[in-house]
C-alpha cells in the first residue's frame, strides 16, 4: 500500500504477536541497509523511515565503546545507540526520523519521531492490537480500525489549517507529536516528550552589542554550513529546490560549495505572473551556474492531480499549494534524484514571515489607538491583496485586532488569520456546527502550550505557534513529506537542524527582524551569496491558483468530472459534512470566476478536499487502495 514511500525493497519480521514491515527507499548503504534490520542475533529489530545525518560520527563513537557493525547504514547506528543508551538514544541523533524498535528481551516496543516533525508516525489501538505506520493508510488497512471522521479535528482544520496533533481527522487514530517517543511494555502505552522548543531566552528587550552580534553571525554561519554538509551525505545524487526566495537560494549556494558545478536545482513556475517567481529563479541559476530544471504548472494541472494530493495528504487542505510541489517532486524523481535539499524552517525560526511583521505593526497600532496613520502600515504588508488595500484605517484596526487587550492575548499574532479562516465554517451542516459548539478550538490549542509561554514576548509567542504547529502539521506534512514521498523523494532541511533551531530560539528578536527587515541576521551572514535582487526583494509567500483550478470561468464548467460529482448537492448531502445550499451558492460564484476572496477560495478548496477525503478513505477505501497499489501516483477515475 505504501510502495511509493519505499520502492527499492520490502521486508517483514514476525515474533509471535509482533510484526514489523518495511518498504525501503535506499539512499545510504544501498547494498547493506535492508530492513527490518536486527542486531545481536535478533535481540533488537528496527523499521526506520528517515535519515540520521551524524551517523558517521556516532558510528565512530560507538566503535570506541566496543560496538561492532556489519553494515555502513545509519539504521544500524540507531540500533546500536538504543543498545547503548536505551530510549535516551534520541538525544544523540541529528536527523529526521520515525522508527520502531522491538526489544525482544524486554518485550518492549519503542517508537520515536524527530524533534520538529519532518517524518510522520501514526498509531491506534484496535481491540487488543496496537497498530502503527508512516501513513494513516497503513493504520486504516487494519480490519478492526474504523474510518470515522473526527468532527472536532475537522473544525480545527477549518480554523488553524490542520488538526492539532495528536488528533487526526480520523477518530481514535493519533499522530505521535514531534519530539516525542512512545513505549509499549507490559501492556501499557506511555508517551514521553524528549525535546521541547523553548523561546524563553529570546528577550525582545535585549540590547545586542556589535561583539555579540558578530558571535551570533559566526555561530549561524558555522552551523548552517555544517547542517548543509551532513545533509549531502548519500550514496545517490542530491539536488536542491530553488523557489527564487532567499532561503532556498542560500541553501543551493551552500550545497554548491560541497557539490560543485554538478548541483542540480528544481523549480516550479506558474502561468499567472502574480504567482510566478521564475525570473528570480533564473537569476540564481545564472549566478550559481547550476544544472536547472523547471516544471510549469497550470491551473488545469492543479485540478488534475488534486485527488492524488488528498490521497497522500490524508486530510482536508484549504489551499492548493501542495499540488505544484507534488508535480515538482515527480520532476525530481523523473530526473533520477531521490533526495533534495529545501529551505523550509528559515522563516519560522529566523523571523521571515509577514505574520511576525504584521504582529509588530498591530502592536504599534494598539499603542496609539487614536492614530489614523498607523493602521495604514498594514496595507504595505499585503500589496497583493486588493481587498485589504481598499479598507479604511478603522476597518483595518478592527480586522487585525489591534487593541491593547488583543496584544495581551496568548494568540495575538495569529488571531486575524484564524478568525478569517474560521469564516469557512459557515458552510458546515447544522449537525457539524452543533457538534463544534461543544468545544472551543482555542481551548484545545491552549492545552498544548508549554509552561511559561505567556511570559514570552509577542514575537516569540508568534514564532512558537508557527514553528510548533503550522510547520509540522501542514508545511512539513501536506507541502513536504507527503507530496515528496508520493514520488519516492526525500526532502532534507538544513534550517531544521536542531542545533540551528536551538540557536535561533536564543536569538534576541531584533536580530531576526530589525525594525521590519525580516531575517536580518541571515542576510548579514549569507546575503552576499545570492544576487542582490533576490536578497532585497519583498517577501512573496508561496501561493498557487485555488478556485480557478477547478472551474473554467469562461464556460462555467468544472474542469474535471470529480469536481462536478463531489460538489453536487446530492453528494454534499450524502456525506453530511456541509450544507448543500450555501455550497451551491459558492460553486456558482466559482463558475462565474467571482470566488476571489481568501474565504471563498479556502472554503471551496476545503470543501472539495473534504469530499475527496470521505470518498477516498470512507466510501471507497478498499477500491482506492487497490487502485493506488496498481498505479501509484496516478489520478483516480471517478464515474
Amino acid at each position: 500500500m505504501l510502495d511509493y514511500r519505499g520502492p527499492d525493497g520490502t521486508g517483514a519480521y514476525v515474533d509471535g504477536p509482533v510484526g514489523l514491515a518495511h518498504n525501503r527507499l535506499s539512499i545510504i548503504d544501498i547494498a547493506g541497509g535492508h530492513q527490518p534490520m536486527q542486531c545481536d542475533e535478533g535481540a533488537f529489530w528496527i523499521t526506520f523511515n528517515g535519515e540520521i545525518f551524524n551517523f558517521i560520527e556516532l558510528r565512530d563513537e560507538l566503535i570506541k565503546k566496543g560496538h561492532r557493525f556489519s553494515t555502513r547504514s545509519d539504521t544500524e547506528v540507531i540500533l546500536r545507540l538504543y543498545q547503548e543508551y536505551g530510549p535516551d538514544c534520541v538525544h544523540h541523533m541529528n536527523g529526521q526520523w520515525a522508527f520502531a524498535i522491538w526489544d525482544t528481551k524486554r518485550r518492549r516496543m519503542f517508537l520515536s519521531r524527530d524533534r520538529v516533525g519532518v517524518r510522520p508516525l501514526f498509531y491506534t489501538t484496535a481491540g487488543r492490537s496496537f497498530v502503527f505506520g508512516s501513513e494513516l493508510k497503513a493504520v486504516l488497512a487494519h480490519p478492526c480500525v474504523d474510518r470515522d471522521i473526527d468532527i472536532r479535528a475537522l473544525g480545527q482544520v477549518f480554523t488553524f489549517w490542520f488538526p492539532l496533533a495528536p488528533r487526526t481527522v480520523f477518530k481514535n487514530i493519533l499522530e505521535l507529536p514531534p519530539g516525542h517517543s512512545l513505549i509499549i511494555e507490559d501492556g501499557v502505552v506511555s508517551l514521553r516528550r524528549y525535546w521541547q522548543l523553548d523561546f524563553a531566552a529570546a528577550d525582545a528587550a535585549t540590547l545586542v552589542s556589535p561583539k555579540d552580534e558578530k558571535r551570533y553571525e559566526t555561530d549561524l554561519c558555522d552551523l548552517l554550513l555544517d547542517a548543509t554538509r551532513i545533509r549531502l551525505r548519500a550514496d545517490v545524487p542530491v539536488g536542491s529546490y530553488l523557489s527564487g526566495g532567499l532561503d532556498s537560494s542560500i541553501i543551493s549556494a551552500l550545497a554548491q560549495k560541497f557539490v560543485g558545478s554538478s548541483l542540480c536545482t528544481f523549480s516550479v513556475a506558474f502561468d499567472d505572473p502574480t504567482l510566478d517567481e521564475s525570473s528570480y529563479q533564473q537569476e540564481v541559476v545564472r549566478s550559481l551556474g547550476t544544472k536547472h530544471k523547471t516544471i510549469r504548472c497550470s491551473t488545469a494541472d492543479i485540478g488534475e492531480v488534486f485527488p492524488d494530493v488528498i490521497w497522500h495528504s490524508e486530510r482536508p487542505i484549504l489551499r492548493t499549494a501542495p499540488a505544484p510541489l507534488f508535480l515538482l517532486s515527480k520532476l525530481v524523481r523523473d530526473s533520477g534524484f531521490k533526495v533534495v535539499l529545501t529551505g523550509e524552517g528559515s522563516d519560522e525560526f529566523l523571523g521571515g514571515y509577514d505574520i511576525y511583521k504584521e504582529a509588530k505593526i498591530r502592536a504599534f497600532v494598539a499603542a496609539q489607538m487614536d492614530s489614523k496613520r498607523r493602521p495604514l502600515l498594514l496595507k504595505r504588508l499585503y500589496p497583493y491583496l486588493q481587498g485589504i488595500q481598499k479598507q479604511s484605517p478603522a476597518y483595518l484596526q478592527a480586522f487585525f485586532h489591534a487593541t491593547p487587550e488583543d496584544v495581551a492575548g496568548p494568540f495575538f499574532s495569529h488571531v486575524p488569520r484564524w478568525e478569517l479562516t474560521a469564516r469557512t465554517q459557515v458552510f458546515f451542516s447544522a449537525r457539524v456546527r452543533e457538534e463544534l459548539q461543544k468545544r472551543d478550538g482555542y481551548a484545545d490549542l491552549q492545552e498544548l502550550l508549554p509552561d511559561g509561554f505567556l511570559k514570552w514576548g509577542t514575537f516569540s509567542r508568534g514564532q512558537y505557534l508557527e514553528s510548533a504547529f503550522l510547520l509540522p502539521n501542514y508545511l512539513l506534512s501536506s507541502q513536504g513529506d507527503r507530496v515528496a514521498m508520493a514520488h519516492s523523494v526525500e526532502g532534507r532541511y538544513p534550517f531544521l537542524d536542531h542545533r540551528i533551531v536551538q540557536l535561533s530560539s536564543t536569538l534576541p528578536p531584533r536580530l531576526k527582524m530589525k525594525v521590519l527587515n525580516e531575517k536580518y541576521l541571515l542576510k548579514q551572514v549569507f546575503g552576499d551569496m545570492v544576487p542582490a535582487s533576490v536578497r532585497n526583494r519583498p517577501k512573496q509567500p508561496y501561493r498557487a491558483p485555488d478556485a480557478i483550478s477547478f472551474f473554467d470561468s469562461t464556460t462555467g464548467e468544472a474542469r474535471h468530472a470529480y469536481v462536478e460529482e463531489l460538489l453536487s448537492s446530492d453528494c454534499i448531502r450524502a456525506h453530511g459534512i456541509f450544507d448543500p445550499e450555501p455550497v451551491q451558492k459558492l460553486v456558482a460564484k466559482a463558475r462565474a470566476g467571482r470566488a476571489s476572496s481568501f474565504v471563498d477560495n479556502a472554503a471551496l478548496v476545503g470543501i472539495l478536499s473534504t469530499q475527496l477525503l470521505i470518498d477516498q478513505f470512507v466510501v471507497h477505501f478498499e477500491e482506492r487502495s487497490t487502485h493506488a497499489a496498481a498505479r501509484a501516483g496516478s489520478t483516480p477515475v471517478y464515474n
